[in-house]
């Protein structure tokens, strides 16, 4: 683990759909690690289920708007199946997750699978090559850091000299 990656002092909401929850189980649990070995305390960590990708976006966007969380992660798992329904939840979902994090200001990290097959999803939730939701706890906590020093720099006045402009 980056040593300079630290969780201490920092709230996260993970919001995980239950559709599919034999893969969102093992990400929310990976997650939940990253956050924990980083050093997240158990109390600091919020679990909301909802029943599908499409819910994630307005229960994500109701997080963010409560002010209690530094950064966010939705976790869902999305299989393709034999119709263009595939399409629709995964557009829809992403988009309205975008949406929530840009009108709220919140970091809201993607950990939304959506593959072709059960054993892409099996590989990405930690069979193969790490799991997604490993990598989406770390993100948080970077996005979370970030964020405090980006409003740390906002409520800073510039100094006179900076706010010349360069010829």
């Amino acid at each position: 683990m980056n040593g300079s990656l630290s969780a201490e002092g920092l709230r996260f909401g993970i919001v995980v759909s239950r559709f599919n929850s034999f893969i969102t189980d093992r990400l929310l649990a990976s997650a939940v690690d990253a956050l924990e070995r980083a050093g997240a305390a158990s109390k600091d960590v919020d679990e909301v289920h909802v029943p599908g990708a499409l819910e994630l976006p307005l229960t994500a966007q109701r997080l963010a708007a409560t002010g209690k969380y530094d950064a966010l992660i939705a976790i869902g798992c999305v299989l393709r199946g034999e119709t263009a329904h595939y399409d629709y939840v995964c557009s829809e979902t992403a988009r309205g997750l975008q949406l929530a994090q840009m009108e709220s200001g919140l970091p809201i990290i993607f950990c939304v699978l959506t593959c072709d097959t059960l054993e892409q999803a099996i590989d990405r939730a930690g069979l193969k090559g790490g799991n997604k939701g490993f990598e989406a706890g770390l993100a948080a906590i970077e996005m979370a850091r970030l964020s405090r020093k980006l409003r740390a720099f906002e409520a800073k006045p510039a100094p006179r000299a900076e706010l010349r402009r360069r010829k």
